[in-house]
């Protein structure tokens, strides 16, 4: 505003001086009229003609200084406007300039994951009947054999007592029969249905036997309790849930990645050999001591979501994570000889990204970019420069494009 007031006093001022010179001309015209051809000259008329040319050099005069001064003024206009569209211009910092190295990169990415246990199964009963026992409690850890349950077992071995009876006649038939078919008293038939009595008893012999054992429950493997759903007196049938077990030796991370990361994955060297390590960040923000490896890729996406199921498995040692828990899960990919610049090399305008490249002749060009990723202070470039190119890292304000600079280097840093 300071340059603008400025401008309009002197130009009012200009205004004020060409009016008082129009205004003397025209007096002048008005009270001092040529005298005729051959008419004597008026009284007096020396001394206005005298004064005249005084005042027309008076106003020559003026008008020089007028336009000195318009002159002035412009130049200070354009000296302030000039400052304001580069308020940093009349700064002088020295100019810093490093180079775009070319190296192996590690890009994490973060996914939301689900902790479960590598086995986790619903512990059911085989066989119905009064809950007699619960030997276990609510997070217990237990070895695979261990009892868990045991079920009345009353009914069940009545059973097996009578299904041992049948198959004790059935046999004692069947010797008799195989004796009677040796002396040609009864027919191969006869025998052969008596030998199908017999093996139907030792089936339901063994069944029976089966059921008595399946009155006691028994871990499968070693695992955690989970809650228990029953107490001692409880009446249990075949298939209730009377608790879980987990086997968290091991834990499956679940996570889901979309398609445009699961296509750079593919395209990688670390879908061809063996993946890099994937690390598991906890709720409280730590990270889970044991690193984690790719263990499988869905079959198919989740077109709702656009994304596919990936898993990572940890080992547990210490049973640290339990099954149903949450973290993210902290993916690395390597980008082989990626091109990296620190990201206050950069200028952002209009959503586009540009530097100052230096050539050979110390003459700085802005040159576009493309961002591919940021990473700790550092931005990976996709494209727009080439390996050893010389960019401008600090004073970038004072730089413009096509201008000659004299530069300090600093090697560029690699983290």
């Amino acid at each position: 505003m300071r340059g603008t007031g400025l401008k309009v006093w002197a130009w009012s001022l200009i205004a004020l001086g060409l009016a008082a010179a129009a205004g003397i001309v025209a007096s002048q015209a008005t009270h001092a009229q040529p005298p005729g051809v051959g008419q004597p000259q008026p009284k007096g008329a020396a001394q206005r003609q005298a004064s005249q040319a005084g005042e027309d050099a008076e106003i020559d005069a003026l008008k020089k200084e007028l336009e000195a001064l318009r002159a002035k003024v412009d130049a200070l206009s354009r000296k302030r406007a000039a400052g304001k569209q580069d308020p940093q211009r009349q700064e002088t910092g020295k100019i810093v300039v490093t180079s775009v190295v070319a190296t192996d990169v590690v890009d994490t990415q973060q996914y939301v994951g689900k902790v479960v246990s590598h086995r986790h199964i619903d512990v059911c009963p085989l066989v119905g009947g009064p809950l007699m026992d619960v030997a276990v409690q609510e997070g217990q850890t237990v070895k695979k054999g261990d009892v868990l349950f045991k079920i009345l077992p009353t009914a069940y071995q009545l059973k097996l007592e009578i299904d041992l009876s049948d198959l004790e006649a059935a046999k004692i038939q069947f010797n008799n029969s195989d004796k009677l078919f040796k002396q040609k008293l009864i027919s191969e038939i006869e025998l052969g249905l008596s030998r199908a009595k017999l093996a139907k008893a030792e089936a339901k012999a063994q069944l029976a036997r089966a059921e008595l054992s399946y009155t006691t429950v028994m871990a499968p493997f070693d695992g955690i309790v989970g809650r228990l759903h029953v107490q001692p007196g409880s009446l249990v049938h075949e298939g209730d849930t009377l608790t879980t077990l987990s086997d968290n030796s091991v834990m499956s991370v679940y996570f889901n990645m979309p398609e445009s990361g699961y296509l750079k994955y593919m395209a990688s060297p670390a879908a061809e050999k063996e993946s890099p390590p994937i690390e598991l960040l906890l709720a409280n923000g730590s990270k889970f001591p044991q690193a984690g490896k790719l263990a499988a890729i869905g079959a198919e996406f989740q077109s709702e979501s656009g994304t596919i199921a990936f898993r990572a498995d940890f080992p547990n040692p210490d049973r640290m994570l339990r099954h149903g828990q949450s973290g993210n899960v902290l993916f690395h990919r390597v980008l082989s000889s990626a091109l990296v610049i620190p990201q206050q090399a950069t200028l952002e305008e209009s959503g586009r990204r540009y530097v100052y490249v230096v050539d050979k002749d110390n003459v700085a060009h802005r040159q576009e970019i493309a961002i591919q990723r940021a990473i700790d202070g550092m931005f990976v470039v996709q494209k727009g420069l080439q390996p050893n190119d010389k960019i401008i890292l600090e004073g970038l304000r004072q730089v413009h494009d096509g201008e000659q600079v004299e530069y300090e280097y600093r090697k560029p840093e690699v983290r």
